[in-house]
């Protein structure tokens, strides 16, 4: 039986000519019925190439040249090819081609080392089609799998050809036991990494995708909010401390306005608009999902933009400037002074004004979905189904009433 012959064909572009009259060389690799085509980075005049001798003629000392280059080519991808027959592993002309360039065969790549080249082809996107919070949490999901892999293998990588569904559930426990993750947060890594994974795959680096049996963990989301009760204490506390007060008022903001911690700190005078209702309307682009969120303000939320109008005279924004971990850390203050026993951050404003706000005032969940910048309703739907039940149950405990 013959054994399975490379072929190596150089051709010219000839639709490609340049200035000086010369087109690019080209080499083609095939092999099993397959090829590989890619330019060999040197020029000729058409007229001088024979096509069936695959030289560049007449002899010359610039035709030498590119004949002695040419052949160098020719030697290193028979070289390449003969390495990979001695591997002993099924392989193709993009693996003889990425052998002949110096790259490793994908039967070498380990998890870590493709995860990396993922992770720098993506930086290139900062700017244009990710922000940098995006790609810093991709990168956070490779320190944990090099300390993974550091701990279950005592190895440094871990070949990609042996990523398997198993390697998938450990390192899911890993981050449950070893790094104290809650099941939330795994989600979110594992679902960074597997379109990492999903990457090798359409790249050819490996044949079955390891994902296809896994499923995420259901979790049951609680939604903190503030009831209407405790709403109203904390807007009629009267603080004794002014940074407590200045505290409250920003966060008594958010809960008639569900504006992130982002897009409050950012808020400026070019956010506020006159809508066709004769209401002021907040309009800007939220950071998260880079969708544009427009919310009327109410009386409230007036108020509190009045109050601090003038605050600093140096800055365009329209509340204070405080860091986002003294705003949690003053509003667990807040929740001791006025009696409040729950985990107050400032996000709870935002579930507040979804929930206290809005929904427990009869507002659609679409409109809801709308004035959260939510990415989609399936989004609003999951945080918040709970409470359009709580609703329902009051409205069936009236009817019921009435029909007695």
């Amino acid at each position: 039986m013959n054994p399975i012959k490379i072929s190596i064909t150089f051709l010219l572009s000839k639709s490609r000519v340049n200035q000086s009259g010369r087109c690019p060389i080209r080499c083609r690799i095939t092999y099993k019925k397959k090829r590989h085509e890619f330019s060999t980075g040197f020029f000729i005049n058409p007229n001088h190439w024979s096509s069936k001798q695959q030289i560049a003629k007449p002899p010359n000392e610039e035709n030498t040249f590119t004949n002695n280059e040419l052949s160098l080519i020719k030697n290193k991808i028979n070289q390449a090819f003969l390495l990979l027959q001695i591997q002993g592993s099924d392989f193709n002309t993009d693996d003889i081609y990425n052998q002949y360039k110096g790259k490793p065969n994908k039967e070498s790549i380990g998890i870590v080392s493709h995860y990396d080249d993922y992770l720098n082809r993506y930086n290139k996107l900062i700017g244009i089609e990710i922000k940098q919070i995006t790609w810093n949490k991709f990168n956070y999901i490779l320190n944990d799998l090099k300390k993974f892999i550091k701990h279950k293998y005592n190895l440094n990588d871990v070949l990609l050809k042996d990523l398997d569904y198993s390697f998938i559930i450990e390192f899911e426990y890993y981050l449950k036991t070893e790094k104290s993750q809650k099941q939330v947060t795994i989600n979110k890594a594992l679902q960074r990494f597997k379109k990492v994974v999903k990457m090798a795959v359409t790249n050819n680096l490996i044949s079955d995708f390891p994902f296809s049996e896994h499923k995420p963990k259901r979790v049951i989301k609680s939604v903190v909010f503030l009831t209407a009760e405790e709403l109203s204490l904390i807007e009629n506390h009267v603080f004794s401390q002014k940074r407590l007060e200045t505290i409250r008022d920003m966060f008594i903001f958010c809960c008639y306005t569900g504006l992130p911690y982002n897009e409050m700190s950012k808020l400026e005078n070019k956010h506020l608009e006159n809508g066709f209702d004769g209401l002021k309307w907040i309009k800007m682009t939220r950071d998260k999902t880079s969708k544009e969120i427009s919310i009327p303000l109410l009386p409230t939320a007036t108020c509190i933009l009045n109050k601090y109008q003038s605050h600093s005279p140096r800055t365009n924004r329209l509340l204070p400037i405080v860091s986002n971990q003294k705003f949690n850390s003053y509003l667990k203050e807040i929740a001791l002074i006025v009696g409040i026993d729950k985990n107050l951050t400032h996000h709870t404003a935002r579930k507040t004004f979804a929930s206290t706000v809005l929904l427990y005032n009869d507002v659609p969940m679409e409109i809801v979905s709308e004035l959260l910048g939510h990415s989609n309703m399936i989004i609003t739907q999951e945080s918040y189904g709970k409470v359009i039940q709580s609703k329902i149950s009051e409205h069936i405990k009236t009817l019921a009433k009435k029909l007695k």
